[in-house]
Parts: structure tokens; sequence; C-alpha cells
């Protein structure tokens, strides 16, 4: 899936671009996503996630464990 959160689920979401003049037209707001590899040592591998700024201020804040097992229950992320 592109432009979608791997652990917090987040997507692009709908607005309006309103002018000066108070005209609207549609336009996506985008989740500030980034590539980022991460090292599993219960799995003893790394793996690639896509992850938006605040899912990785949580992985630093709790540990990338905690948070791929609280993703896989939430049904965001599915670990084989």
């Amino acid at each position: 899936m592109a432009k979608v959160c791997d652990i917090t689920g987040k997507r692009p979401r709908v607005g309006n671009n309103v002018s000066h003049a108070n005209n609207k037209t549609k336009r996506k707001f985008y989740p500030n996503l980034h590539k980022k590899s991460f090292y599993v040592p219960e799995e003893d591998a790394w793996i690639t996630l896509k992850v938006s700024s605040k899912a990785l201020r949580t992985i630093n804040k709790k540990g990338i464990s905690a948070v791929l097992k609280e993703a896989q229950a939430e049904g965001h992320i599915i670990i084989k």
C-alpha cells in the first residue's frame, strides 16, 4: 500500500484549498512518511517499514518490539 503508515495506519486525508476569495478546491493531506529499517532482536532480523514521524517517536520511546505487538493487535501490521 502506498502512502500508509505501517504502524499507525495513517492515510491521506481529504480537505480543501481555500483561496483569499474563499474559493474551495479539493486537495489531499499526506502523512509524513519515512522508509526506515529496524533491527528486531527477538527475530534476529532487520525489517523495513514505512512509518510516520509520530510512529518514529513512539518507537524511540517504547521500543520496536512493543510497538510491533500493539500494531499487530490493532490489525495495522501482520507479523509472520
